[in-house]
């Protein structure tokens, strides 16, 4: 199996639960307290809070966060933010949006034109992995900056949180790590031991493979030459992950055919095995919905050899090959 999918489907092997998971409010849960303070070491924050990582999620978040000051999303957030946002629009809320440009960049010059106070921004753009620099958008405002830290982790963020599905393949509460009184404090009862733990181990087992782009790249324009092309420079993505589009397919059929030998690829912010929508984020930086279903995203998480990298990118270039015929034929 060759999973080039991970930051999409990253699959927990093990789940273990067990009674010192559970929270009892008689009780002193040092299981919990000690998981609780090896996660806001990790990476620097005072608290920890519990989440729905979902649209009626996101809302909660920011109907809390309309009481304390303006806020701007980054239309290269996850879709269930989006989805949030508009239903929190339809609402009479206000939401300033920074686009996309046509080469995937955040247009972070959006910023000096407003005076806001919390900006949905991450450190990459979903689904086609474009790196934004927080540094220089903290130059430009003095809004705390929240981020998807799924990832990849970025110090400037004021506020990070996690999607629990993309880490461990399991749909329970996200986590979101701040300081201050920013959100209040949660009852012992929303308190969800099971994801802190799962995630902890997630992005404690989480590995990146840098040194394998370039090589499937490469071998990619060698032998697609003309069918392949790029919507990003993946000079600026994360430097394991890989955006690319093959010419006059869907993006799900190649996914689809692919999974049958065990390759695994994605498309769009999350799809399963072919079933995903075009590419939202495509299409936010400018390009049609039939364009937008042309896009493949790889990330890598193992190496593997040169002969095991010409294997798979022979399968990929035979399979799309094979599926541009028989669209040609219909």
């Amino acid at each position: 199996m060759y999973k080039l999918n991970f930051l999409q489907y990253n699959n927990m092997q093990n789940l273990h639960i067990n009674s010192e998971l559970s929270l009892n409010i008689l009780s002193d849960n040092e299981t919990y307290l000690s998981l609780e303070k090896e996660f806001l070491s990790k990476f620097s924050f005072e608290n920890i809070n519990y989440f729905s990582f979902c649209k009626n999620g996101f809302l909660g978040l920011l109907l809390e966060l309309s009481k304390k000051g303006k806020i701007a999303i980054c239309l290269g957030e996850t879709q269930s933010l989006i989805d949030a946002a508009k239903i929190f629009e339809s609402l009479d809320f206000e939401i300033i949006y920074l686009e996309l440009l046509k080469d995937g960049n955040v247009d972070l010059k959006k910023l000096q034109n407003h005076n806001i106070d919390f900006l949905f921004l991450s450190s990459y753009v979903m689904d086609t992995f474009v790196k934004t620099s927080l540094e220089e958008a903290k130059k430009l405002t003095n809004a705390k900056i929240i981020s998807n830290a799924s990832a990849s982790f970025d110090k400037n963020s004021d506020v990070i949180y996690f999607d629990a599905y993309k880490l461990t393949g399991f749909f329970t509460h996200s986590l979101m790590l701040f300081n201050d009184e920013l959100f209040e404090d949660l009852v012992i009862s929303s308190k969800d031991v099971i994801a802190l733990k799962n995630i902890l181990e997630a992005l404690k087992n989480q590995k990146f493979e840098t040194t394998t782009k370039e090589i499937f790249k490469q071998k990619l324009q060698n032998i697609l030459k003309d069918d392949i092309y790029f919507f990003v420079d993946n000079n600026q993505t994360l430097p394991y992950t890989l955006h690319f589009a093959l010419k006059n397919i869907k993006a799900r059929e190649l996914i689809r055919t692919l999974a049958l030998d065990e390759i695994y690829i994605s498309n769009g912010e999350g799809c399963s095995l072919g079933l995903s929508k075009p590419s939202r984020v495509i299409q936010v930086m400018g390009y049609d919905e039939t364009t937008s279903r042309n896009a493949i995203t790889l990330s890598f998480s193992e190496k593997y050899d040169e002969q095991t990298i010409e294997k798979i990118v022979n399968k990929i270039a035979k399979k799309y090959l094979q599926i541009k015929v028989l669209n040609q034929g219909n």
